[in-house]
């Protein structure tokens, strides 16, 4: 059986590209997805703790799981080699789309896995070094970080999108879609369209 999975980190986060990269991926093999997990969840919770632990629990021989990154799995090297180390042991195969990697139980595949889980890592601490670098050159040159707080900057957030929201519920999109295409909580839509009055 094959599976897809996609993780975001928060609800704010969207999961239309991953599942837009694996079902693209997909079409291009003439391989069928049987069933998504989706979650929203930190990759810094324990796998045993996410939906994707008690799917890998199900999983035997011969199944596929196809993620859009390794780092979809886990946050750090350590969380990604144990996932990948179960993979292994129970004969799971684990296709990525953007590093192009397939597990296999040989040695070759034990020492991409571990260069590719490294490599993750590494771009993620600096990318988050140059952030924390960027922002501090900001804060010295007096800049005002953050978008603006409360019901004001979620009303400002959603107003320069409204035509599109209301073409979108006309279609019927549902709504919790329409909040993650524009990242934002369902609540601060289900407000937007009510003080806009969208509905009528």
């Amino acid at each position: 059986m094959i599976y897809g999975y996609i993780r975001v980190s928060t609800d704010k986060q969207n999961t239309e590209n991953q599942r837009f990269e694996i079902e693209s991926f997909c079409r291009a093999h003439s391989v069928r997805i049987r069933s998504w997990i989706e979650e929203t969840i930190s990759g810094t919770r324990a796998v045993e703790k996410r939906r994707l632990g008690r799917l890998l629990k199900r999983l035997g021989s011969g199944d596929v799981l196809i993620c859009s990154e390794l780092s979809r799995l886990g946050r750090n090297l350590f969380m990604i080699m144990e996932i990948l180390a179960m993979c292994m042991k129970k004969g799971i195969q684990l296709w990525t789309i953007k590093d192009n990697y397939r597990l296999g139980t040989d040695i070759s595949s034990k020492v991409l896995a571990f260069a590719f889980g490294l490599s993750a890592e590494i771009e993620r601490n600096l990318i988050s070094q140059r952030t924390r670098e960027a922002l501090a050159r900001l804060r010295a040159e007096g800049r005002v970080l953050g978008r603006p707080r409360g019901a004001l900057g979620r009303q400002l957030k959603l107003s320069a999108h409204e035509k599109s929201i209301r073409q979108m519920l006309r279609n019927q999109i549902p709504k919790a879609r329409i909040a993650r295409k524009y990242k934002v909580s369902r609540s601060t839509l289900y407000r937007f369209i009510r003080m806009k009055q969208l509905n009528e």
